[in-house]
């Protein structure tokens, strides 16, 4: 097959050709938008999912809605080591630039109440030269957004932006990816903020993408988070989407799959969308000809698994150090005790390792022959690198789908 009209897009957050499966959520949110373009009140909305199923795309795809609709929209990634103010700001200043308010008397008071937020953010002892400039011409609003309390600060200068789009009759979208990096600070100071626009029927929402103990996170900030947000699971595609996913492109460049293709493929993918997009992209390379069979996509299957094997799994068992990486693999040993004890306690047959979400630390310590309370280092540096999480207090799990089936082809070499 022609490797120039190769239809797949196995990048990070790279929109695939077909964007299959994801049709309920962009309804959610169209319905979002009409309603508060209507002074309906409405939440916030938070998508949650492993790595690789898709939520930066669909992230990018909701922001395009929002846009078609004519909001002010902005966007950012959250990180470990970087406050809310600065990235909030520049996104907001993005927004507020889309609006396309008519009053520049008014769109400067309120750039001038974003500067002023960003610039708490300084060190009153810097240098001019080594002070961080957001990039707004607009002269700071002293008084407004500027308290030093970042939840303060921050219902002040939603308010203010909510109440710019209100004018012309539009609304502003926030997006985040990553969401569960944010300080614990500045998700307590988001959800308060979210709250206070709600509760004003303010034309501002926020939408998030974030790991599957997101809305652990949020609920851990404030005890109400929970109904601040619409949550949305984002998970693998169930066979009938991953069939379009695939089969839908192919037509495109007047190629296509047999069934029994499509079958072998959702086997290798588990029908998760990044892997989707790496095998099919594999499989077009390899294939001789149209139709692909399921032959083709035996002969493909080891050139795209050790693509991966370098790119999305190595680079990140790369980044874990020879103790994190006995953890990691315990777990992967952990999954494979309990998918075997459930084999022989039912069914005598070894159900999917990788249908299993998540195991008890307790587990893991056993493997290891260790007191569960002296690898809580190891864990909790793997959580802060984003490599596991937990969903529940005693459990842990792979933030990367098909992570263990990795660990245990590495270490059968």
């Amino acid at each position: 097959m022609d490797p120039i009209r190769n239809p797949y897009a196995p990048g990070a957050g790279q929109r695939p050709p077909e964007l299959a499966g994801r049709e309920e959520q962009i309804s959610t949110f169209d319905v979002v938008v009409a309603r508060i373009a209507k002074g309906r009140p409405e939440r916030s909305i938070v998508l949650i999912g492993l790595r690789g199923v898709g939520k930066t795309v669909l992230l990018n795809t909701l922001r395009s809605g929002a846009v078609r609709a004519h909001w002010g929209t902005g966007k950012f990634e959250a990180r470990p080591d970087q406050r809310l103010r600065r990235p909030l700001a520049s996104a907001l200043h993005t927004a507020v630039r889309e609006l396309g308010h008519p009053q520049d008397d008014d769109v400067d008071h309120v750039l001038g109440v974003i500067k002023s937020f960003a610039q708490r953010d300084v060190d009153p002892k810097a240098k001019l030269r080594d002070r961080w400039n957001p990039g707004i011409d607009a002269p700071a609003v002293t008084g407004r957004a500027d308290s030093g309390d970042i939840e303060i600060d921050l219902v002040e200068l939603l308010t203010d932006v909510g109440g710019l789009a209100a004018d012309v009759g539009k609304g502003v979208a926030i997006f985040i990816d990553e969401m569960q990096d944010l300080d614990p600070e500045d998700v307590s100071a988001l959800c308060a903020a979210c709250h206070e626009m709600s509760q004003s029927s303010l034309p501002v929402i926020v939408v998030g993408a974030g790991l599957p103990h997101l809305p652990a996170v949020l609920s851990a900030s404030k005890s109400y988070s929970e109904r601040l947000f619409r949550y949305a699971r984002i998970d693998r595609l169930p066979k009938e989407a991953a069939f379009r996913a695939l089969q839908g492109p192919a037509q495109e460049e007047d190629a296509e799959f047999t069934d029994e293709a499509l079958e072998a493929m959702y086997a290798a993918t588990g029908g998760y969308p990044y892997f989707i997009q790496a095998y099919g992209a594999g499989v077009w390379d390899l294939a001789p000809a149209s139709p692909i069979t399921v032959d083709d996509v035996k002969v493909a299957m080891p050139e795209a698994e050790a693509e991966l094997a370098v790119g999305f799994f190595g680079s990140r068992y790369e980044r874990a150090t020879p103790g994190e990486r006995e953890y990691l693999r315990a777990m992967a040993d952990a999954a494979t005790a309990i998918a075997e004890a459930a084999a022989a306690d039912e069914t005598g047959e070894t159900p999917g390792l990788d249908d299993i979400e998540s195991v008890p630390t307790s587990k893991v310590a056993e493997v290891l022959g260790r007191k569960p309370q002296s690898l809580s280092p190891a864990r909790d540096s793997l959580m802060k690198k984003g490599l596991v999480y937990s969903g529940e207090r005693g459990r842990i799990a792979f933030t990367v789908p098909h992570f263990g089936r990795y660990l245990r082809s590495v270490a059968a070499e």
